[in-house]
Protein backbone atom coordinates (compact mmCIF):
# COMPACT_ATOMS: atom_id res chain seq x y z
CA UNK A 1 0.00 0.00 0.00
CA UNK A 2 1.48 3.60 -0.99
CA UNK A 3 0.54 6.75 1.36
CA UNK A 4 1.26 10.17 -0.56
CA UNK A 5 1.31 13.44 1.87
CA UNK A 6 1.71 17.01 -0.01
CA UNK A 7 2.96 19.61 1.51
CA UNK A 8 4.23 23.26 0.65
CA UNK A 9 1.69 25.05 -0.88
CA UNK A 10 0.42 28.65 -0.03
CA UNK A 11 -0.06 32.23 -1.59
CA UNK A 12 2.15 33.60 -3.48
CA UNK A 13 2.33 36.87 -5.94
CA UNK A 14 2.45 36.61 -9.99
CA UNK A 15 5.68 35.62 -10.97
CA UNK A 16 6.67 34.60 -7.34
CA UNK A 17 8.00 30.39 -6.78
CA UNK A 18 6.79 27.93 -4.73
CA UNK A 19 8.37 24.42 -4.14
CA UNK A 20 5.53 21.24 -3.45
CA UNK A 21 6.88 18.25 -1.83
CA UNK A 22 5.30 14.85 -1.92
CA UNK A 23 6.33 12.29 0.83
CA UNK A 24 5.80 8.56 -0.02
CA UNK A 25 5.76 5.73 1.81
CA UNK A 26 5.46 2.31 0.48
CA UNK A 27 7.33 0.61 -2.56
CA UNK A 28 6.92 -0.58 -5.23
CA UNK A 29 6.41 2.59 -7.33
CA UNK A 30 7.43 3.05 -11.03
CA UNK A 31 6.05 6.82 -11.54
CA UNK A 32 4.83 10.11 -9.05
CA UNK A 33 3.16 12.83 -10.89
CA UNK A 34 1.90 16.24 -10.01
CA UNK A 35 -1.66 17.08 -11.25
CA UNK A 36 -3.81 20.47 -10.06
CA UNK A 37 -7.59 20.90 -10.14
CA UNK A 38 -9.02 24.57 -10.61
CA UNK A 39 -12.18 25.82 -9.50
CA UNK A 40 -14.76 24.71 -12.44
CA UNK A 41 -12.10 22.60 -14.55
CA UNK A 42 -10.72 19.25 -14.92
CA UNK A 43 -8.15 17.48 -12.99
CA UNK A 44 -4.85 17.79 -15.21
CA UNK A 45 -1.26 16.83 -15.04
CA UNK A 46 1.33 18.89 -14.98
CA UNK A 47 4.37 16.93 -14.72
CA UNK A 48 5.58 13.27 -13.61
CA UNK A 49 9.00 11.32 -13.39
CA UNK A 50 10.37 7.83 -13.32
CA UNK A 51 11.64 7.00 -9.89
CA UNK A 52 13.81 4.56 -10.62
CA UNK A 53 15.48 6.34 -13.61
CA UNK A 54 15.04 10.19 -13.04
CA UNK A 55 12.77 10.90 -16.80
CA UNK A 56 10.61 13.78 -16.21
CA UNK A 57 7.64 14.75 -18.53
CA UNK A 58 5.61 18.19 -18.26
CA UNK A 59 2.98 19.48 -19.37
CA UNK A 60 3.15 22.10 -22.28
CA UNK A 61 1.46 24.46 -19.88
CA UNK A 62 4.17 24.61 -17.09
CA UNK A 63 7.08 23.29 -19.37
CA UNK A 64 10.16 25.95 -18.58
CA UNK A 65 8.29 27.35 -15.61
CA UNK A 66 8.49 24.00 -13.47
CA UNK A 67 10.53 21.41 -12.24
CA UNK A 68 10.11 17.62 -10.80
CA UNK A 69 12.57 16.29 -9.27
CA UNK A 70 13.49 13.37 -6.64
CA UNK A 71 15.45 12.04 -3.85
CA UNK A 72 14.99 8.64 -3.33
CA UNK A 73 16.89 8.33 -0.48
CA UNK A 74 14.06 10.63 0.98
CA UNK A 75 11.40 8.81 -0.71
CA UNK A 76 10.28 12.36 -1.71
CA UNK A 77 9.25 13.99 -5.23
CA UNK A 78 9.53 17.70 -5.47
CA UNK A 79 7.75 20.12 -8.25
CA UNK A 80 9.84 23.81 -8.27
CA UNK A 81 7.38 26.14 -9.74
CA UNK A 82 8.53 29.22 -10.67
CA UNK A 83 7.21 32.38 -12.70
CA UNK A 84 3.95 31.78 -11.64
CA UNK A 85 1.14 32.88 -12.92
CA UNK A 86 -2.74 33.18 -11.55
CA UNK A 87 -4.01 30.43 -13.80
CA UNK A 88 -1.75 28.41 -12.21
CA UNK A 89 -4.13 28.59 -9.07
CA UNK A 90 -5.07 25.03 -7.91
CA UNK A 91 -5.58 22.64 -5.25
CA UNK A 92 -2.30 20.06 -6.28
CA UNK A 93 -2.22 16.95 -5.81
CA UNK A 94 0.74 13.59 -6.45
CA UNK A 95 0.05 10.99 -6.88
CA UNK A 96 1.85 7.03 -8.01
CA UNK A 97 1.92 4.82 -9.92
CA UNK A 98 2.37 0.93 -8.48
CA UNK A 99 5.11 -1.12 -10.23
CA UNK A 100 3.80 -2.73 -13.25
CA UNK A 101 7.17 -4.23 -15.00
CA UNK A 102 5.89 -2.38 -18.10
CA UNK A 103 6.28 1.42 -19.21
CA UNK A 104 4.28 1.35 -22.80
CA UNK A 105 1.37 4.00 -21.35
CA UNK A 106 0.82 8.00 -21.09
CA UNK A 107 2.73 8.74 -17.64
CA UNK A 108 0.38 12.41 -17.75
CA UNK A 109 -2.94 9.96 -17.90
CA UNK A 110 -4.96 10.69 -14.70
CA UNK A 111 -6.25 7.01 -15.57
CA UNK A 112 -2.89 5.46 -15.05
CA UNK A 113 -2.22 6.39 -11.24
CA UNK A 114 -2.96 3.83 -8.57
CA UNK A 115 -2.66 6.20 -5.49
CA UNK A 116 -3.33 9.72 -4.61
CA UNK A 117 -2.77 12.19 -2.51
CA UNK A 118 -4.98 14.56 -0.26
CA UNK A 119 -3.59 18.04 -2.57
CA UNK A 120 -2.60 21.36 -0.93
CA UNK A 121 -3.79 24.32 -2.17
CA UNK A 122 -1.44 26.89 -4.45
CA UNK A 123 -3.26 30.33 -5.08
CA UNK A 124 -1.09 33.30 -7.30
CA UNK A 125 -2.66 36.44 -7.49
Amino acid sequence: HVQLVESGGGSVQAGGSLRLSCAASGYNIDYIGWFRQAPGLEREAVAAIYTKGGTAYYADSVKDRFTISRDNAKNTVYLQMNSLKPQDTAMCYCAAVGERGYTDYDVLAIREYDYWGQGTQVTVS
